[in-house]
């Protein structure tokens, strides 16, 4: 093992020996949407301030931060799951044989430096804990604030029981919005506040837990119940492995090293109900170890009515944040299935302004719904301005669009890849239909847009035949669902299209 030990990468939690004076970092490591790693890191680098690096591993990126930083960390958008790293090594050496290469796993256990990233994961326990504490909380308001309206809007009608009829129209003719008062506050800047409240109150509960716990020595990994005893946490160990020169399956590495785990903390193996989840990732010669930050994926956020191909948030995120929307822009998904992509829009770009459409009518109804889910959802937390957001949902005919020669500035959509959904032989007459009637609502010189295609071969032969109002500027390459996929972002030309 002394050759594995050796080749430990530079990747690697930010120490401190002491436990005093220096602030304890992690470096996390974050899932994204394949194709998009790069994009994803220009996010991390704007909101969090940290440089990331590109895994070897598609779909995965590492950056350090503070530990206090960790709520701005699980308010990334591009991200789906999220852990801290224990240890990295870029070029590990496996033994040729089976017996060796997993008893050189097995010692590694006792060799990695589990302490900061343990109380990293404890951090994050913890945040996690008062995150829903405080849902609760805003949803017990929610259902007192709920009744009181109730009970007033009861009295209400017995005073108004009593008026004149011209008192009466004189009432209806004033009456206040639903919340019963008017802040004067914009929806954007009503969002924008609550969202930098929430991020204050969880960076000083980060902040809170942190100084707590730096007068307490307590072993890593430890959990305590409401009495103080030492609680015996349950684990399972994740081995994802690339690559064809293993002499062992993912299956085999997960039992051995968990069996190591196990002995090592005294902590009881647990597939379902388990508290700490431990993630082997190896990728042909590079192998990190780290401890699971996120329960479920962070793409599960906005759909609540799914249809049979609900796209991802984090993806919605990506292909929204390629085409680079500035304030004031009209973007559209002509094509909009359960709402993913202008709902992610409407939340994250509430400066711009946002239309879906659908020409299936069930597709329009979910979308529809979780808008309205969404927006329930906002209310329940506690505000001083009823939050709405800049979004229209319609059903309307692709190939024929309800909106003016050169009106839009971003096209954003999922097109139909033929399989669940249309199929390759409609593709053929749908695809060039679309493209021409995207290039006539679409502003020339400046308009964009931004198509997810699983049908490549479709799609460059309708991109061929309008290349005089299509510039194919980039193209990603992206996996859906197990689907090789491409997302091309397009630029208008100055081609004036055909009116209507």
């Amino acid at each position: 093992m002394a050759e594995a030990a050796g080749n430990a990468g530079s990747l690697g939690p930010c120490v401190d020996p002491a436990g005093e004076g220096t602030e304890l970092a992690a470096v996390i490591g974050a899932t994204v949407p394949t194709g998009f790693e790069p994009l994803a890191a220009e996010e991390v680098q704007e909101k969090l301030g940290s440089a990331s690096r590109i895994s070897r591993d598609r779909g995965k990126i590492y950056f350090e931060i503070p530990a206090q930083a960790l709520p701005q960390v699980h308010r990334l958008r591009s991200v789906d799951n999220l852990f801290v790293v224990v240890q990295e090594f870029k070029d590990y050496q496996f033994k040729e044989t089976k017996e060796d290469a997993l008893k050189d796993l097995e010692d590694l256990v006792e060799k990695l430096p589990w302490t900061d990233p343990l109380k990293v994961w404890e951090l994050n326990n913890s945040l996690k804990k008062k995150k829903t504490e405080r849902r609760k909380h805003n949803l017990q308001s929610a259902v007192r604030k709920e009744k009181l309206n109730s009970d007033r809007e009861g009295k209400k009608a017995d005073q108004k029981d009593t008026k004149k009829e011209e008192d009466c129209a004189q009432d209806t003719a004033g009456v206040e919005p639903a919340d019963g008062h008017d802040t004067g506050k914009t929806p954007e800047v009503a969002s924008q506040n609550e969202e930098e409240e929430e991020d204050n109150n969880k960076q000083s509960d980060a902040k809170n837990e942190l100084q707590a716990g730096a007068g307490t020595e307590t072993k890593a990994g430890d959990s305590r119940t409401s009495d103080g005893e030492a609680k015996v946490l349950k684990f399972r160990v994740t081995c994802n492995r690339a690559g064809d020169k293993h002499s062992f399956t993912s299956n085999e590495a997960a039992r051995d090293f968990g069996g190591a785990v196990q002995e090592h903390f005294q902590w009881k193996a647990d597939m379902t109900n388990f508290d700490v989840e431990v993630l082997l990732n190896i990728h042909n010669n590079e192998v990190i170890v780290g401890i699971a930050l996120t329960e479920e994926s962070l793409h599960r956020r906005n759909i609540t009515h799914f249809g049979p191909t609900t796209l991802r948030s984090t993806l919605a995120y990506c292909m929204l944040r390629l085409c680079d929307p500035q304030p004031t822009d009209i973007i559209i998904d002509p094509m909009c299935g359960t709402g993913a992509i202008p709902i992610e829009g409407a939340m994250e770009w509430p400066s711009c302004y946002h239309i879906a459409g659908d020409n299936n009518p069930q597709a329009v109804r979910r979308a529809a719904n979780n808008m309205c889910s969404l927006l329930k959802k906002n209310e329940n937390k506690e505000s001083s301005a009823s939050q709405g957001m800049p979004l229209d949902i319609i059903q309307w005919d692709i190939c024929n669009l309800p909106l003016r020669t050169g009106s839009v500035d971003i096209i954003v959509s999922d097109m139909p890849f033929g399989k669940r959904i249309g199929s390759k032989k409609k593709n053929w007459d749908l695809y060039p239909a679309c493209l021409m009637e995207a290039g006539r609502i679409c502003t020339p010189g400046t308009g964009r847009a931004v198509l997810l295609t699983q049908d490549k071969k479709c799609f460059a032969k309708a991109l061929a035949r309008l290349g005089h109002i299509w510039r194919r500027a980039q193209t990603l390459w992206v996996n859906v669902g197990g689907l090789h996929a491409a997302v091309y972002l397009l630029r208008r030309t100055w081609e004036r299209a055909e009116e209507k």
